[in-house]
């Protein structure tokens, strides 16, 4: 790898960088942790087996946040969920081994890479943005609702409030 003197011109492609100087060119790889620049060797699970563990999350909770623990939006969108007291799952992709590959596959089942990314009952209701949009429209706790057996709180009178419990 040559060490490069002067930056010219950074330019984008899918995941890899290329970072051109008027000395050499230079090959990076992006990592999605804090746009770091790191190496391309990634271990772990197949792009099929994060399709599948995605799947299988937001299939299994009714409120799923794929975040990130340094991001402020993704501590905006789980302070909606707090402040509303919804049980929701986060998968921090910044401490999951396979991060990386599952960013990737969120980005083309949601067709944005950034995060966080909500789902609510299986479907993805965007971002952080989205999510406070929905909450101040009164949207978002009917779209909660509508898993009412496993997000909300069951008391031992039945009362059917609508609150939620909170977790963490």
């Amino acid at each position: 790898m040559a060490v490069c003197v002067r930056l010219t011109r950074l330019c984008c492609r899918r995941k890899e960088c290329y970072v051109q100087t008027t000395a050499c060119v230079t090959k990076y790889f992006r990592s999605s942790r804090m746009g770091n620049f790191t190496s391309s060797t990634t271990r772990g699970l197949s792009n099929a087996a994060c399709a599948q563990y995605v799947q299988e999350e937001v299939s299994q909770n009714c409120v799923v946040i794929f975040s990130k623990t340094t991001c402020p939006y993704c501590t905006m969108a789980k302070n909606v969920f707090n402040e509303i007291g919804a049980i929701y799952k986060v998968i921090e992709l910044d401490e999951h081994n396979d991060g990386t590959r599952l960013q990737e596959v969120l980005a083309q089942m949601t067709g944005a890479r950034t995060v966080p990314r909500v789902f609510i009952n299986g479907n993805c209701i965007g971002g952080s943005s989205d999510t406070k949009q929905l909450h101040q429209q009164g949207k978002l706790v009917p779209l909660i609702e509508q898993c009412a057996p496993c997000c909300t709180a069951n008391s031992s009178e039945g009362s059917g409030s609508g609150q939620f419990a909170s977790a963490k």
